[in-house]
């Protein structure tokens, strides 16, 4: 499964974007999720939705301000609004033909080359 993310760019804090991920497999039912890489601070949860896409799962930080959304073809979505400068990150999109909603990284088996969102004025 290829997985090909776009969106991100410049925003400013307080403002608002949308990544997307677009999967090769558009019909498999697929747990997907984004993750966010930080130089010095590895690889981070962010949110999950699971394969049905009715379960959806987000790290405390982010809950409130965030919201993932698939639809059937598995596009991958994550709106975010309220953007904060540590919110600066390269987003990566993963999917998983087993598991569902998980916030473990191990579990995904398919990973995007990731997309850059950088937060600030």
């Amino acid at each position: 499964v290829d997985l090909a993310e776009s969106g991100g760019g410049f925003v400013q804090p307080g403002g608002s974007t949308i990544l997307s991920c677009v999967s090769s497999d558009t019909s498999s039912s697929l747990g997907m999720a984004w993750f966010r890489q930080i130089p010095g601070a590895g690889r981070q949860f962010v949110a999950a939705v699971s394969r049905p896409g009715s379960i959806t799962n987000y790290e405390d930080s982010v809950q409130g301000r965030v919201t993932i959304s698939k639809d059937a073809s598995n596009m991958l979505k994550l709106e975010m609004k309220y953007l904060r400068p540590e919110g600066t990150a390269v987003y990566v999109c993963a999917a998983t033909k087993w598991y569902s909603s998980s916030v473990n990284p191990s579990r995904y088996e398919y990973w995007g080359q990731g997309t850059e969102v950088t937060v600030s004025s």
